[in-house]
């Protein structure tokens, strides 16, 4: 059996109790506002973060792990590395960690290093990592792993919706036209998170309405729940990730639950307000 261990990047936006559940090691990531740099989940929480941004006049900066942060992961007893990045379309993270590897493997040619591009972000990567610690503690090897993981990224349902497109928009993660169109209509922004970047597929006119429509993209897309996860996370607001879960709970029973918040890397550019839903 090999002793393999998984490692991600903070913008998977598990809860600590889901990290510490499934033995997933995190290198964070950090944000920026003006000339304070602040590393994600160590000297800045969510609670400061949601008030910090806030406050600032000008969308906050994030930035990727060093290279140096991921070869600390690999200083470990297993022999096998799993690493899952967050989407290369949407950061430098996963190029970091390939860095990483080859610098180490220069040294230590005695380690097996993977580095996984997710092609998605937050709980969509979220849902991958928790499909590889399962594995792992099944005891299948780390080609398996490997293989399975890359072939289960185009099968992530990920939607949600957003209180305001500005953010993603000046942090180049949405196209800048599609977006405006959408805010001068006043209308909250659905989302869909695939093949590596966020796309304004939607609109809807009011909290309610958009919850309800993010709600309908995974019902529909989702014909049985059975053997399936669902994630949920919200930027700043549980009450409308309890009011999603609501609304699919009515038709769907899914085996297995996790509500978590939007970190500050992801929150820079979903903004408060946002909930998302991510199913595998």
């Amino acid at each position: 059996m090999d002793k393999i261990k998984l490692v991600s990047d903070g913008s998977c936006d598990l809860s600590e109790e889901v990290i510490k559940k499934f033995n997933i090691s995190v290198v964070p990531l950090g944000v920026s506002f003006g000339e304070k740099h602040y590393t994600a989940g160590v000297d800045i929480d969510n609670k400061e973060f949601y008030k910090k941004m806030k406050e600032s006049k000008e969308l906050p900066k994030t930035f990727c792990p060093s290279p140096e942060s991921f070869s600390k992961e690999f200083e470990c007893e297993e022999d096998k590395i799993i690493v899952l990045t967050l989407s290369s379309k949407l950061s430098g993270t996963y190029n970091s960690a390939v860095l990483a590897r080859d610098l180490y493997l220069s040294e230590h040619d005695e380690k097996d290093i993977r580095i996984i591009d997710t092609e998605t972000g937050c709980i969509g990567a979220g849902l991958l990592l928790i499909k590889a610690s399962r594995m792992i503690n099944e005891g299948k090897n780390i080609d398996e792993i490997v293989e399975t993981i890359e072939g289960l990224r185009q099968k992530i349902y990920f939607y949600g919706t957003l209180e305001t497109l500005e953010n993603a928009i000046k942090g180049g993660r949405i196209n800048p036209l599609a977006g405006k169109i959408i805010g001068a209509l006043n209308f909250k922004a659905i989302v869909q998170i695939t093949e590596g970047i966020v796309k304004p597929i939607d609109k809807a006119r009011g909290e309610s309405n958009s919850i309800k429509k993010v709600a309908n993209y995974i019902t529909s897309n989702v014909e049985d729940a059975k053997g399936k996860i669902l994630c949920l996370v919200h930027a700043n607001c549980p009450e409308k990730a309890d009011k999603l879960l609501s609304i699919i709970e009515k038709t769907h029973k899914f085996d297995e639950i996790y509500i978590s918040e939007v970190g500050p890397v992801m929150g820079t550019y979903t903004s408060q307000g946002a909930v998302l839903a991510a199913v595998l």
